[in-house]
């Protein structure tokens, strides 16, 4: 797939971002595709880590995060960096920051995914292993409705303008991390991926759902996932059964791909028995040697 950026790099250079304070004032130039009340425009979010054995999908980038980015690929292209950097650092820029970091890493290390990866935590995914994890978004490239941020209404399958840019985008994506573990967040995501799934695009088992989306706004449901709040302390908006539910089909499906990859290596590392030399005038139908 081509990349994009080429085509915008100038227009970045010379955008004022501090000019831009709502998506309305995103510069025309900037527009990838419309349909009605929805539009797309462009991010340099086109960087793809293919080490990943993790990738981590959001729903799409939203206003404030494009201006991030903007802000990032100016700040790399100013002091001369590669277009891959720029690109590198533009996706980078703000992801999982703040307190939804923690909270994201105890939920991946709670159903098991550090021992999938073969690392004691999955807090060292956003350093010293950051080569095990990409993180992306169903819609790549922002999409809004009406002017504002898309939410997640209606989910991405269910209309044809959303389902073109994920397969326009999203689609390449998943096809250069076929092994990697898809986790969605937010069951609009993995209503998504599930029909991504159904298109032979990514593998049902590889996708991870039911884990509770990690941001401060939905800190109750986190510290029950996690064992830190009991249920009998629940407010009436928390479902602790459908939570409960979650973690056991997580932990199952993490265990059954743990097991499945300890299996792979045993028969990758356990060499086959050589076959036997014959020696001159001696039958091979003989285990010893000896002539019949």
């Amino acid at each position: 797939m081509d990349i994009l950026f080429d085509r915008y790099a100038d227009a970045i250079r010379a955008l004022d971002v501090t000019g831009i304070a709502a998506p309305a004032d995103i510069p025309e130039h900037f527009l990838l595709a419309h349909a009605g009340r929805y539009r797309s425009y462009y991010i340099p979010f086109e960087s793809v880590n293919r080490t990943a054995r993790v990738v981590v999908v959001g729903i799409s980038p939203g206003f404030v995060q494009w201006k991030n980015a903007m802000r990032e690929a100016q700040r790399q292209m100013a002091q001369g960096s590669t277009r891959d950097e720029v690109l590198r650092a533009a996706r980078q820029a703000g992801a999982f920051s703040g307190a939804i970091r923690p909270n994201f890493v105890a939920l991946l290390d709670a159903i098991g995914v550090q021992r999938w990866l073969g690392i004691a935590s999955c807090a060292t995914l956003f350093n010293a292993d950051a080569s095990l994890v990409h993180i992306g978004a169903i819609l790549r490239h922002p999409v809004f409705v009406d002017g504002k941020n898309y939410s997640g209404t209606p989910a991405m399958p269910r209309h044809a303008f959303l389902r073109d840019e994920t397969l326009r985008y999203f689609a390449h994506e998943a096809a250069m991390l076929p092994d990697a573990l898809y986790i969605p967040m937010g069951a609009s995501v993995g209503e998504g991926m599930d029909w991504l799934a159904a298109q032979g695009i990514l593998t049902a088992s590889r996708i991870l759902h039911g884990l509770p989306h990690p941001s401060g706004a939905n800190a109750e449901r986190v510290a029950y996932f996690l064992g830190r709040k009991e249920r009998s302390a629940l407010s009436s908006k928390t479902n602790g059964a459908q939570l409960d539910a979650a973690r056991q089909v997580l932990q199952a499906q993490m265990a059954d791909l743990i097991e499945g990859q300890r299996i792979s290596s045993s028969k990758v590392s356990t060499p086959s028995t050589p076959p036997r030399t014959r020696s001159p005038g001696l039958s091979a139908a003989t285990p010893d040697g000896v002539p019949e």
